[in-house]
């Protein structure tokens, strides 16, 4: 299928971006087997994650204020090693397939930020996959340093991102609530739209970039260490609908990247205090 640039309706579905899009993927880490990981937010909610080789087995029990029902089930997961102690899972729910749960688990500061995606569903915002940020804690461990927490600091930011030998893409960090894409190289070539983003500090230099897109029924969940701007390392996961808008589809990749220009606006303009 040829894509007419302002026809939306020729773009890409989310399946067909995947051939060759996960090539700059991170190896997954075996370091969460056979640990036992509970998350405590400040509802009181605690997940029990049971980590084995290549399913986790979770136990959802519900805190004060929380509408959702107790629950457990298993998932096949993916981890992958952000930083010394910190950690990305993935997973699809299988008992619920419009689910996705990306966990952060800072196992050296006792943190954790759960984002779960939804297609459809309650959460709040109008795209079609939404999504749901939830910080907590480590049950049993010290915390150290600040809690994850939404950051303003991409603003301004222009950054390359490179996905494969044929995938490339850059973005714009516009305020805190929009970023602009553009498709450098891959069969995307041309496009660019500007949709929703959500961006959380796990660490000094570490956030969490998370995109929903309003033309394509997708959203992204990313990690990325921007400590080094000349070789920024980012790992992340796409979910949402198929071509035929009925199948859910996840996957995950992972992309390197370089900062091409910072932007800083005069104060009275500063989109930071948007």
């Amino acid at each position: 299928m040829s894509i007419t640039l302002s026809d939306t309706s020729t773009w890409l579905p989310l399946d067909g971006l995947a051939p060759g899009f996960d090539a700059n993927k991170a190896p997954t880490t075996g370091d969460l087997a056979g640990r036992t990981i509970t998350v405590v937010d400040e509802r009181g909610t605690r997940i029990a994650h049971r980590f084995g080789d290549s399913r986790v087995e979770w136990e959802y029990t519900p805190g004060d204020g929380d509408a959702i029902e107790a629950s457990t089930g298993s998932d096949a997961y993916e981890a992958f090693l952000v930083d010394d102690g910190l950690y990305f899972a993935q997973f699809h729910h299988e008992h619920k397939p419009d689910e996705a749960v990306s966990l952060i688990l800072d196992l050296a500061n006792g943190r954790a930020l759960s984002v779960i995606q939804a297609i459809g569903g309650p959460f709040p915002g109008t795209t079609a996959v939404k999504q749901l940020f939830v910080p907590a804690v480590i049950e049993g461990a010290e915390q150290r340093g600040a809690a994850p927490a939404p950051t303003t600091t991409l603003i301004g930011r222009r950054v390359m991102w490179v996905y494969s030998s044929l995938h490339a893409y850059e973005h714009v960090y516009l305020s805190p609530n929009w970023y602009t894409w553009q498709c450098l190289a891959g069969p995307e070539k041309g496009l660019a739209d500007t949709d929703e983003n959500s961006v959380w500090q796990v660490r000094p230099g570490i956030y969490v970039f998370a995109w929903r897109e309003k033309v394509i029924p997708c959203a992204s969940v990313t990690i990325a260490d921007h400590r080094d701007q000349k070789a920024i390392r980012s790992h992340g996961v796409l979910f949402g609908l198929d071509e035929s808008g009925r199948v859910p589809t996840h996957f995950t990749f992972g992309a390197h990247g370089r900062l091409l220009s910072n932007t800083v606006h005069p104060a009275p303009y500063d989109p930071t205090e948007a």
